[in-house]
């Protein structure tokens, strides 16, 4: 059984913005919702370059203790690959976004609710 360690790093962020809307009224606002899922969405995003980050720490740790065994090193191998695997598809996957953005003018990398039908 393989264990994981998480280290919340970019929780204490999160704390420290504004979970509501900057508009001053008391009562929570279905308007609220936006600003919570779009900080959500930028804390996801930066925990997946955090991992990404961890993980190929990790493989190279792997590949420098494998001491020349094949099995060792070719998982070692995997670990990086898929670690920049998931980077590129997490960077291609905001890309996308942002040239749905320039060619369309929708902006869906905003989360928005709209309340004024």
């Amino acid at each position: 059984m393989k264990r994981f360690l998480f280290f919340p790093i970019a929780i204490p962020v999160a704390w420290a913005q504004e979970w509501s809307n900057p508009s001053g009224e008391n009562p929570a606002t279905i308007q609220d919702l936006t600003v919570i899922v779009q900080k959500i969405i930028n804390i996801a995003i930066r925990l997946a370059g955090i991992a990404a980050f961890i993980m190929l720490i990790v493989g190279g740790f792997q590949y420098l203790t494998a001491g020349g065994d094949p099995k060792k090193t070719q998982a070692a191998g995997n670990v990086i690959t898929y670690a920049i695997f998931g980077l590129v598809v997490v960077i291609a996957a905001w890309f996308i976004l942002l040239f749905i953005h320039k060619f369309t003018g929708i902006d869906v990398t905003k989360f928005d609710i709209p309340y004024n039908l």
